[in-house]
């Protein structure tokens, strides 16, 4: 959503200065961020998605003093 928010002032911006190409460009990209916004309330049917708990990677031994490689 924040994408689709942060699209619009541009969108605004290229309006009142005339840059045709660039509206359609982010109109184009604003177009895409709907949809996908559209596409993830249609699958979570609204409510929340649980994710899970990010997967921490084991801790790796600190180095021992007097292994250098050589």
């Amino acid at each position: 959503m924040e994408i689709r928010d942060n699209l619009l002032a541009p969108i605004s911006e290229a309006e009142r200065e005339g840059r045709l190409v660039e509206i359609e460009v982010l109109r184009a990209s604003l177009a895409g961020a709907e949809s996908k916004i559209d596409q993830l309330d249609a699958t979570s049917g609204g409510m929340p998605i649980h994710l899970g708990m990010p997967r921490q990677a084991p801790a790796q031994p600190a180095p021992q003093k007097g292994a250098e490689h050589r």
